[in-house]
């Protein structure tokens, strides 16, 4: 949502700085508002981007000692399991 943000004030914000609004049903001047609201697209798309990078930065280990176990079966009243694990 940062990054979205942050792009949509960018564009608000380069819309009333950038083009000629009249400025005559307000009391502050546009350019000013455009700048500020860049100004907090900026921010919000650098936080947006160092939240993403925090996010797909884990990291898992996983250790396997041995070789797998292997278990064979066959039908019948005989049932044979070979396991090839040395620790069982």
């Amino acid at each position: 949502m940062g990054i979205g943000l942050g792009i949509m004030l960018l564009v608000v914000g380069a819309i009333l700085t950038f083009t000629g609004l009249d400025e005559s049903y307000l009391d502050t001047s546009l350019d000013t508002v455009g700048w500020i609201l860049m100004g907090g697209g900026a921010l919000a798309l650098i936080m947006g981007v160092i939240q993403n990078a925090q996010r797909t930065r884990h990291t898992v280990v996983e250790e396997r000692r041995g070789g797998p176990d292997v278990i064979e079966r066959r039908g019948g009243p005989d049932v044979i399991e070979r396991r090839d694990d040395p620790r069982v």
